[in-house]
């Protein structure tokens, strides 16, 4: 089962070593790691993704509070949580295809950012569901490249993950 991980961390060099070596000392794998500064500029958020049964989550939240630069870690429930994902793919496709991939475009609500007159590169915002989705919509006119972020994710309602003042 998948477990989504939020962790305010000290925005610091090797704060991202730390954890990712904690996770290699375990023997856990990331499935996806995403980090970026939040409002306050010496705050950034981890979202981390794993597979695992609850007591490895529960092992890993443990191992996470312990490390110095860690300021909270919270396990969002999967129905209390709003996840996102962006992609960037580029797409061959010949003259008599573009409208095609077009119409897939529109369809999922991906932008189109880029059209050369062999490829067309598509920008998407979503769910990794609904990523996976559009590569299988995709495939058959050739993905020649895709980027994907790692999942970010955020809890649901009023409540925020911190607040220091």
């Amino acid at each position: 089962m998948k477990h989504t991980i939020s962790v305010l961390v000290e925005n610091q060099a090797g704060v991202l070593s730390k954890v990712a070596g904690l996770f290699s000392r375990r023997g856990f794998n990331i499935d996806s790691l995403a980090v970026g500064v939040t409002d306050d500029p010496t705050i950034s958020r981890m979202t981390i993704v794993v597979n695992g049964d609850d007591y490895i989550v529960e092992q890993i939240t443990k191992q996470l509070n312990k490390l110095i630069p860690v300021i909270k870690v919270k396990t969002l429930p999967e129905n209390e949580q709003i996840s996102r994902e962006l992609s960037l793919i580029k797409v061959a496709c010949t003259a008599s295809q573009r409208g095609e991939i077009m119409k897939i475009a529109e369809l999922m609500k991906a932008q189109i950012i880029d059209v050369t007159d062999r490829t067309i590169t598509l920008q998407f915002a979503d769910t990794a569901e609904r990523t996976e989705t559009l590569e299988m919509l995709l495939r058959p006119y050739t993905i020649r490249e895709i980027v994907r972020t790692g999942i970010i994710a955020i809890e649901k309602g009023s409540t925020i993950a911190y607040n220091p003042k």
